[in-house]
């Protein structure tokens, strides 16, 4: 490159921190292209780095495994460059303006890294921008350019803009490097609506736009997504009613049948199966658009809970190695109580479907043994190396922070409610001022490990150390039906799917064979000796198909011996264990026919019923 060239990048518009070209190098094999400009590197030679995992998703995911063919050179000329870690590289020392070019494989339809086809593009920073050491704290800039193929392609993210075209391509701005890596880019064809609440601009983008126009309601979107904003911003900001930032923009890729999302500070990057968005054709929302708007609800919280209230473990991030805390069931499992709730304070959903969805969770904790193994506290804090690596046993030995740590936050809401003045709510309004708000005078970085008892007990002036002890951290549910109870709600306990009975998950084979996923500890199956992987051959002398066994287990009773086969390693197995099965786990929850005043008045209260 000559000194002329040089001279008109636009990347010395901005000596002090490396600048960035993302260009698309092959649509078709999935290649970014990144070229990455940096004034006076350091004199011992300058090394970089790629996040090993992105904050949202608690699993170190090796993100530079997709990094290829990094080349450097010093002015015009090449320099040497070596991996000196499985994330980090060095280049020999350059007395000057030292350049990288490198490419990025990006084929993983998840929200969490990045993804290219002719079609679409998407990524996070984290995943393709390679941090460049001892500059992290100075601005960044990216300059996205347009590929020749797609003119009609255009750019939505919340990166500040320094100077784009009409479509969003060009240069944008970060004031540093954990800023870079939390505004996601999306790229396409892009159908897009806006609305406005708490006195930001909002945008939702759906990639395919062609594909989808005439099949999403966008003015229902809209409409309803302008409503679930609002009354979260009304819930931390009662008296401004301000949101936390000037722009947000929900990023969604529709797919056959995914579902996910991750939350950043003024934007979510979201997955969801085509189904889930409303058609022009819908009257009442069904139970695929239901669960959208309670996705989205659910990463707009995290804009306050975990984005701006962080605990202490993540201030700052570590971004090369896990950072553990046991305080996910605060950030992520309150934000999974709240995302319903805040759609039915929108009054999207109704009371019932609202309880509907709690009876869900309630269920499914109830139905995983790991319940009693590991506490909520501890499920937060082995996130790293147990949530995200699921396997056959997983049920058996752990618990969600999500589901337990939503039904915690339940518990804590009602006796607030109960025997207080106050609600959750306040105790989110405190957080938020306390460890939140930027202009907040009080404001204390990052939540501390043991923080929540004393805060609550400021609050309401009640004693939470039993509380705490019996049921974050230790492994005793909270006494959820008697405080539903205490606001008119009646739970009942639901009838099994036989499988679910008899503690067994199946997958069906071709052909009809049942392979066994998973084995409930304390189940008829466990004792049978069945394990993860078995095919099951006969029941009782018949072929073992899912009819059979659920025809079986609804005749049978207390004491039948059940004569079972299966393959293990292409090995026959057999057994006789008498029939039992495990004691109901599915709940019901409705609003009481005839509740007592006090009740219905708490009931209104709680769930927004109130004349």
């Amino acid at each position: 490159m000559s000194r002329k060239t040089r001279a008109k990048s636009p990347f010395h518009s901005q000596p002090s921190g490396p600048s960035y070209r993302v260009f698309i190098a092959d649509a078709r094999s999935h290649q970014f292209q990144v070229e990455l400009e940096l004034a006076d590197p350091a004199p011992d030679g300058q090394e970089f780095w790629l996040p090993v995992w992105i904050p949202g998703s608690y699993l170190v995911r090796e993100f530079a495994r997709h990094v290829l063919q990094v080349q450097a050179w010093c002015g015009d000329h090449p320099v040497a460059i070596a991996k000196i870690a499985k994330n980090r590289w060095r280049a020999a020392p350059c007395q000057g303006t030292l350049r990288l070019s490198y490419k990025v494989y990006a084929f993983d339809l998840s929200v969490r890294t990045a993804y290219l086809d002719p079609q679409r593009g998407f990524f996070n920073a984290s995943s393709l921008l390679l941090a460049a050491a001892g500059r992290e704290t100075l601005p960044h800039t990216v300059t996205l350019i347009r590929p020749d193929f797609a003119p009609q392609w255009s750019v939505a993210t919340t990166l500040p803009a320094v100077q784009c075209d009409a479509h969003g391509f060009g240069s944008r701005r970060a004031a540093d490097y954990d800023e870079l890596i939390d505004h996601p880019v999306e790229m396409g064809d892009l159908m897009r609506l806006t609305f406005s609440a708490g006195g930001a601009a909002h945008e939702m983008v759906i990639a395919h736009g062609a594909a989808m126009q005439g099949e999403v309601d966008a003015r229902r979107l809209a409409r309803d997504l302008k409503r679930i904003c609002a009354a979260q911003i009304a819930l931390f900001e009662p008296r401004r009613k301000r949101a936390p930032f000037d722009r947000y923009v929900f990023m969604v890729a529709p797919t056959a049948d995914g579902y996910g999302g991750l939350e950043h500070r003024s934007s979510t990057a979201l997955m969801c199966a085509r189904r889930s968005l409303p058609h022009p054709r819908m009257t009442d929302a069904d139970s695929d658009y239901r669960d959208f708007l309670g996705l989205c609800s659910h990463e707009y919280f995290h804009s306050w809970n975990v984005k701006r209230i962080k605990p202490a473990a993540f201030t700052p991030y570590d971004l090369e190695g896990e950072n553990p805390t046991s305080l996910l069931w605060l950030f992520e499992g309150f934000t999974a109580y709240y995302d319903d709730l805040m759609v039915l304070r929108a009054g999207l959903i109704t009371p019932q479907q609202y309880l509907d969805v709690l009876a869900r969770t309630i269920g499914a904790v109830q139905r995983t043994p790991g319940r009693l193994v590991q506490s909520v506290a501890e499920a937060s804090f082995d996130a790293w190396t147990k949530y995200y690596r699921p396997d056959e046993n997983t049920a058996n030995a752990t618990v969600s922070y999500y589901q337990l740590g939503a039904l915690v936050a339940l518990a804590i809401d009602l006796r607030l409610r109960l025997h207080t003045k106050v609600t959750l709510d306040d105790l989110m309004r405190l957080l938020w001022v306390r460890y939140g708000r930027d202009d907040a005078p009080l404001r204390t970085e990052g939540v501390a490990e043991d923080a929540l008892p004393g805060l609550l007990s400021e609050l309401s002036g009640l004693d939470w150390r039993a509380f705490f002890r019996r049921h974050v951290h230790g492994t005793e549910l909270p006494p959820l039906q008697k405080l539903l109870t205490e606001f008119g709600v009646q739970g009942t306990t639901a009838q099994d799917t036989p499988f679910d009975a008899l503690g067994l998950a199946v997958q069906e084979q071709a052909g009809g064979w049942l392979s066994v996923q998973r084995v409930r500890n304390g189940g008829w199956a466990e004792r049978s000796g069945l394990a993860a992987g078995d095919v099951l051959l006969t029941l009782n002398g018949e072929r073992a198909r899912k009819a059979v066994i659920e025809r079986r287990h609804a005749l049978a009773r207390e004491g039948d011996l059940w004569r079972l086969s299966w393959l293990r390693q292409d090995i026959e197995q057999r057994s006789e264990t008498p029939w039992f099965a495990l004691p109901p786990s599915r709940v019901q929850l409705r609003l009481a026919d005839k509740p007592r005043r006090v009740q219905r008045q708490r009931q209104g209260a709680w769930l927004g019923t109130a004349p």
